[in-house]
This record gives structure tokens, C-alpha cells and sequence, in this order.
């Protein structure tokens, strides 16, 4: 079975590992710093917070947004259903703006027309999440524009998007947004295991950031109530949580950023192939805006259904039946049965419905050699004739 992604580890990645494993730390200590600062330099934040995984991070950036019962979050319906719990996590609401039919991403007209509608109601977004699909950008900065119209917080889930940019600004800059935040789990551009992080230019976020994600405490005297009772002293000054990365998982992320860079243009080479082997058959390519450079977390074809004698499950399950693990981003999320007690339902958000109606994601990782490439694709042309 050729995966639709997998880690690519290296020897120096094992030997980071092994390092820390020998050392005096193996949680809380300097691997941690090291790795925040390898990814807030790249991407050119001020500060970088690492957390157990991008769930916790989307959680504690929403928390630290502000978010709170009354108050909703807007994000796409074609993601992973992490970027609409964050808001219910925090006691808020959830709702979805529609997609792109291009880039699949938040459509900048739906939200510029849902948010005329929710301002005359009076039921403006507190937070938008806009949502970097397969690593490439949103419009960010038609977002912010309207952001700062409507008084809504833009927290990036660029989860599939490190290594990425967006007019010339590495993804993650936080340029456009008060955080950003980046996945870590093994499919991703780069990984630690399972592991998150929220990037910010914003000084009182990532202090906060930093309480949220280990109980709420500091040792910050400039937080305390009270005269300190000694070097020991601590406390906890709001409810947070243990959200930690441990210095064993931060060794290999600071291993994998000095690959970062290969990994992305690997993805591009073998996406153009894709784009090469496949322009005859009837499918929808992936196409990518000219103000941004993807990371190309994902290489999602749609089929053009009206021209096959197929349907999009039997062409799916005969792609596994030729040990091709494909597989699809994403079921819209306001079809999932939590969501529907919401009130949601099919037809919603049509032009999400469509796409997953079309949508299967190839295999894509670094590692993919041309040969097994040329496999999916023959597989695929097989299927299809």
C-alpha cells in the first residue's frame, strides 16, 4: 500500500532524539526553546509557543482571542473538525462560511456577504478561522481587511501550511493575524509525533499562551498577587491546562525545520509531475493562486463526474483495491451528526458539498519515489478509462 502521506525521519532526527533522551531533560527544558525559535525565526514572528498538538493550540489561541459563551467562531466547513471544536471548547458558537470553488479555501465573497447579513443582525464573529487547505493561503489580507471593518480576531489554522507563503511572507508571520497555527502530526510538513504550536507578534498573547498551555501558572512576578514566599514561589492566576510538548518531541522538531525547506520543494517537484501525468484525464487539478507558494501538504483531485461511468466511491475504493492509499479532505464539517444538532444541514454550504463529492487526495510526501507515482497514476488512468 503506497500511503497518502508518511514521516520522512533521518538519521540526524534519530540522533537529536537519542541526545535529548541522554540529557537532564526530557520536558520543560531547552529543546523546547530551540525549537519555538527555529520556527518563529523562519517564519518571521516574534514569538512561538509549543503545545502537545494543533488541536490544544487552535484551543488555547481561541481562549486567548477571547472567546467565551455569547460569542462565535467562523471557519470553513472543508477542514478537520479541530478548527470548529476550538470555538465550542471555549463555550462559544460555531458557523461556517463556503468555499472557494478554485482554491478550496474560505471564500472571500461568502464571508464579505455573510458578514454584511451578520452585521445588520447584530451577530458579528468574535474570531475567524481561516483555514490554509492543503498549505496554501487564504486571501489574507482581503480577511484583514474586513476584519478590521467588522471587528472580528483572524487566528490562522495553517496546520497543513508551514513552509508555505503568501505575497512573499512565510506563512506563519502573523502579518494578517493576532496567531497562527502549525500541525505537527506525521502526515505533516514536517513533525514532532503529535505536536502543535501558535505563533503571535502580540507580547500579552504569548504570555498568556504560555499560562494557558501549563495550568495557568506563572512564576512571573509581574502576574503575582502579593509578595513572593521564595525562590520556589508560583501561581496559578487562570485555569489553564497541560498542553505541554515534551524536549523529546521539540528535538525532533528542530531536527526536521533544517529539512524544511527540501521537504517543500520535494512536494512541488512530485505535485508538477502529478500535474504533467494527469492533464488528459477527465479531473480537476489542484490550481494555486500567484500570491502563493503552497507547501503542498495535500494533492487533492476532483473528479469530473459527468464524464465518467463511475461513481466517486467506486473510483475511491478501486484506488484502495489497488493499494493506492488515497484518501479524502474533508467531510464538510457541518454534516457531521454533532454539528447537525446545530441545526445544520445538506445544502448549507453547496459548494463545499460539491467538492467532497468530487474530492480524493493522491499520496504526497517527500519520500514518494517516481516509480510508485507512476504506479498511482497508472492505477488511476486505469480506473478512469
Amino acid at each position: 500500500m503506497i500511503p497518502y502521506g508518511r514521516q520522512d525521519i533521518a538519521a540526524a532526527d534519530i540522533a537529536a532524539v537519542v541526545e535529548t533522551l541522554q540529557s537532564d531533560w526530557l520536558t520543560q527544558g531547552p529543546a523546547i526553546e530551540r525549537f519555538e525559535q527555529a520556527v518563529a525565526d523562519y517564519c518571521g514572528a516574534k514569538y512561538a509557543v509549543a503545545v502537545c498538538n494543533a488541536t490544544a493550540a487552535l484551543h488555547i489561541a481561541c481562549l486567548a482571542a477571547g472567546i467565551e459563551q455569547g460569542d462565535t467562531l467562523w471557519t470553513s466547513p472543508n477542514t478537520f473538525v479541530a478548527s470548529a471544536n476550538c470555538g465550542l471548547y471555549c463555550g462559544g458558537a460555531v458557523d461556517f462560511v463556503d468555499i472557494d470553488p478554485a482554491t478550496y479555501n474560505l471564500s472571500i465573497s461568502a464571508l464579505e456577504q455573510k458578514l454584511e447579513r451578520a452585521g445588520k443582525a447584530g451577530k458579528l464573529p468574535k474570531v475567524v478561522v481561516p483555514v490554509h487547505f492543503s498549505g496554501q493561503s487564504c486571501d489574507m489580507e482581503a480577511i484583514v481587511d474586513l476584519s478590521r471593518k467588522y471587528g472580528f480576531s483572524v487566528i490562522e489554522d495553517a496546520a497543513h501550511a508551514i513552509g508555505g507563503s503568501y505575497r512573499g511572507s512565510a506563512i506563519g508571520s502573523c502579518e494578517f493575524s493576532e496567531m497562527a497555527v502549525f500541525s505537527f502530526h506525521p502526515v505533516k510538513i514536517i513533525t514532532t509525533g503529535e505536536g502543535g504550536m501558535i505563533l503571535t507578534n502580540r507580547e500579552d498573547l504569548y504570555e498568556k499562551l504560555q499560562r494557558l498551555r501549563s495550568h495557568g501558572i506563572t512564576r512571573n512576578a509581574r502576574f503575582m498577587q502579593g509578595e513572593s514566599h521564595g525562590p520556589w514561589h508560583y501561581q496559578q492566576i487562570e485555569l489553564g491546562y497541560n498542553y505541554r510538548m515534551t524536549d523529546i518531541q521539540a528535538a525532533l522538531g528542530a531536527s526536521q525545520m533544517t529539512r524544511l525547506d527540501e521537504f517543500v520543494q520535494r512536494r512541488h517537484e512530485l505535485a508538477a509531475r502529478y500535474q504533467d501525468l494527469l492533464q488528459e484525464l477527465p479531473l480537476t487539478l489542484p490550481w494555486q493562486h500567484p500570491d502563493t507558494r503552497s507547501s503542498f501538504h495535500l494533492y487533492v483531485i476532483r473528479l469530473q463526474l459527468d464524464k465518467l461511468a463511475k461513481s466517486h466511491r467506486q473510483v475511491f475504493e478501486e484506488l484502495r483495491g489497488a493499494d493506492i492509499g488515497v484518501n479524502l479532505h474533508y467531510i464538510p464539517v457541518h454534516l457531521q451528526p454533532y454539528y447537525r444538532q446545530f441545526g445544520f444541514q445538506a445544502g448549507d454550504f453547496p459548494e463545499a458539498e460539491k467538492y467532497y463529492g468530487e474530492a480524493i487526495t493522491l499520496p504526497l510526501y517527500p519520500g514518494l519515489s517516481e516509480s510508485d507515482q507512476d504506479r498511482v497514476v497508472a492505477a488511476l488512468k486505469s480506473i478512469l478509462s
